[in-house]
């Protein structure tokens, strides 16, 4: 991450910029606009990814938005721009999403700061670790006269590319709920165990794995997965008498995510009793669906219309930065195609093309937002 820093803030500081790292790990610069009071912009994404991953998930939104203050040539706007390359948006460490955006939502609360790794080191422990102050992390919060967000992002799905086309506007962002639940029976010998007189925890869960995906497939837009299991002891020979699981659900209406998810837990109680198991749950994460702000949306629909290309709207299944932000102000994501629809994977690209349309749809985006706030005298975009 220091040398990711590095390198981007070499890229603004070239453009004019004093860039600098705020006391939860986000990387920020400002633009300043044609006027010291004007309000600002915020132009980002994040830039940390998932294990064997591949190189343009969250970062290229930060390249993205470094690019288009190059492509400015130090013209200035009626506002400013920052540009936040955040820190912690996976959640891959600690097992919580969206460390950095919190920050600027002013959303990152002790719960979460105390939050430990498998290595027992808390999320504040390892912010001063990385040399950082956490008793200024309430500093980053948003200050100021805040215009909007804007998030340039892959995809990291197919539905662009079935379509052909290249640029999409994301109407909302999908809720999640992200759940563990045990299954407890008995461990025994797995050579003298009659088949009758089992408690055995890992058919349990396999038993409710069916169920989960039979859930997801019966209800439209709901996509649940089961992707992460431990079965304890772990041997060959040994019933296994614990077993962990994960549960991941998301769909763009929370009425229906509840709903599945309290089926998918009904399911479970049910194979527990007949199967002579014991069964917990517990909820990680239950992340409300997050709407786009309307105004940006038609704005960014004019901005890819300019491009020569068919706007498209869509709902992204994967959560971004931009539904914390969206909690404080208006905020719009802009998808690039994903070829073979693969993310999360070294497999993962865009195509060139794709991303010269990005930046011209940025362009035409940001005089759009110059042209209304001039007109208007507005000083906000809500």
């Amino acid at each position: 991450m220091r040398e990711c820093h590095r390198e981007i803030a070499k890229w603004l500081e070239a453009v004019g910029t004093s860039p600098a790292i705020d006391a939860v790990g986000n990387l920020r610069a400002l633009y300043p606009g044609s006027d010291p009071t004007t309000p600002r912009l915020l132009i980002g994404s994040h830039l940390d990814t998932v294990p064997n991953a591949g190189a343009f998930d969250g970062v290229l939104g930060v390249v993205l938005a470094v690019t288009l203050l190059e492509a400015l040539e130090g013209r200035t706007l009626p506002f400013g721009i920052e540009i936040v390359g955040f820190s912690e948006e996976e959640g891959v460490r600690f097992g919580v999403p969206f460390i950095g955006s919190r920050a600027l939502a002013g959303t990152l609360d002790e719960g979460v700061l105390s939050r430990k790794d498998q290595e027992g080191v808390s999320v504040r422990e390892a912010i001063e670790q990385f040399g950082l102050d956490s008793t200024k992390i309430p500093e980053a919060s948003l200050r100021g006269e805040v215009l909007g967000y804007l998030e340039f992002h892959i995809e990291q799905g197919p539905v662009l590319e079935s379509l052909d086309l290249p640029l999409a506007a994301v109407e909302a962002i999908a809720g999640q709920t992200r759940q563990q639940f045990v299954f407890a029976g008995k461990t025994n010998h797995a050579g003298t165990t009659p088949m009758n007189l089992r408690q055995d925890a890992l058919a349990g869960a396999a038993e409710w794995i069916a169920i989960v995906e039979r859930e997801a497939r019966s209800v439209p837009g709901l996509v649940a997965t089961v992707g992460a299991i431990e079965a304890k002891p772990g041997a060959t020979n040994v019933i296994a008498g614990e077993v962990r699981a994960s549960l991941d659900i998301r769909h763009a209406s929370d009425e229906i995510r509840t709903k599945s998810a309290q089926t998918i837990a009904e399911g479970a109680q049910e194979i527990a009793e007949r199967r002579g198991l014991e069964v917990k749950q517990a909820t990680l994460l239950n992340q409300r669906a997050v709407a786009m702000d309307s105004f940006l949306l038609e704005q960014v629909d004019q901005a890819i219309r300019e491009t020569r290309c068919k706007p498209h709207r869509m709902v992204s299944g994967a959560g971004h930065d931009a539904m914390i932000l969206a909690q404080r102000v208006p905020t719009a994501m802009i998808f690039l195609r994903s070829p073979g629809g693969i993310s999360h994977d070294p497999a993962e690209t865009v195509l060139v093309e794709d991303v010269a349309r990005a930046l011209e749809c940025g362009m035409h985006l940001l005089a759009q937002l110059a042209s209304t706030l001039k007109s208007s005298g507005r000083t906000c975009l809500a």
